[in-house]
């Protein structure tokens, strides 16, 4: 079960200014959409990204494609925190919102919404990451999560969920006290980490799958046996679109199907981003290099189905670590 918890009043002052820019105020727009009624306009919310230089661009397709199947105006709102989503739609504010895994635990709790989608990273991808235990190639006295007790381990960043907090939860499942058992060393990075690990700075670390298969080997910072494979995490699931169950199923459906049904180059082709193209990464294979569009703030190929039984992993990491991201929403 999802567990209830405060936001700060931080987050909920970014709300109460994101409320206000929606529409807070008595208007047949908002308590029709609220009352489950057909919804006059639709709320789009979003965070801005590092990885997204203009916000409301990279979503433009999928707004576009929503207005379309919909019928119905959709508005696009940039939102200062993952918090002030989950506030305004607690207040039935925001009827479609993208945030982290994280936020959707906190949300389930306090509002009445669900995921209908989380995005799909390469045409034979699958809907979120994975952590590994790496160790140096040469390295045989660990072979499993039991092995890593009395070693020095190294972990990315306390809110990385695959440097740290879901490695965690399994060290914990194991019988490792990380607190107790390990002596830990935070490098704030993946690739630091994979780096403190081939300098003999600890016997194990935990990093992002991405890193180990794609990034570091492309950019010649690890070479094949420099590592070794010694765990792999179950699905970690990847930010969901979540809509409001306040709107009626037959929308909740249509926008579900939209979502799903769009793909980056179809997006390109339909001509839902015109001027603003982008080319296939290596990582969708056969659409390499293809014109494509951006399908939110990552370079998702597509979105795949999502439901609350989506996200148990994240309960389950909350429920054993007890971590703050668990509490705060970040």
């Amino acid at each position: 079960m999802f567990r209830k918890s405060a936001l700060s009043v931080v987050a909920v002052g970014a709300a109460i200014a994101l409320l206000s820019a929606c529409g807070a105020g008595p208007g047949s727009t908002r308590s029709a959409s609220a009352d489950g009624g057909r919804p006059d306009e639709l709320v789009f919310a979003a965070i801005p990204s590092e990885q997204s230089d203009d916000l409301e661009a990279s979503f433009a397709p999928i707004i576009s494609a929503l207005r379309k199947d919909l019928g119905v105006p959709v508005r696009f709102q940039a939102v200062t925190s993952n918090a002030a989503v989950v506030e305004a739609q607690v207040a039935k504010r925001v009827d479609i919102a993208v945030y982290g895994a994280f936020s959707y635990y906190l949300a389930r709790s306090r509002a009445d919404v669900e995921p209908v989608a989380v995005p799909l990273a390469a045409p034979a991808g699958e809907p979120g990451a994975y952590a590994y235990g790496v160790t140096r190639g040469d390295d045989k006295s660990i072979t499993s999560l039991k092995d890593v007790a009395g070693k020095d381990v190294c972990f990315t960043d306390p809110g990385s969920t695959t440097g740290y907090l879901q490695p965690l939860a399994s060290l914990r499942e194991a019988g490792v006290d990380v607190d107790k058992d390990v002596k830990t060393v935070f490098t704030h990075g993946h690739d630091t980490a994979v780096a403190s690990l081939l300098a003999g700075d600890c016997d194990i670390a935990f990093v992002g799958d991405v890193f180990i298969d794609q990034l570091l080997p492309a950019r010649g910072q690890l070479k094949p046996g420099q590592v070794t494979k010694v765990w792999t995490s179950p699905l970690i699931p990847g930010p969901p679109i979540v809509v409001g169950t306040w709107l009626p199923q037959d929308v909740r459906d249509k926008i579900s199907k939209t979502v799903t049904g769009l793909t980056a180059t179809g997006a390109a082709s339909a001509g839902l981003c015109k001027g603003s193209e982008i080319k296939g990464p290596k990582t969708w294979g056969q659409y390499a290099d293809a014109t494509a569009c951006t399908l939110g703030t990552s370079t998702a190929w597509t979105f795949v189905k999502a439901t609350d039984a989506t996200y148990q992993p994240i309960a389950r990491i909350c429920e054993i670590t007890k971590a703050e991201v668990c509490t705060s929403g970040g």
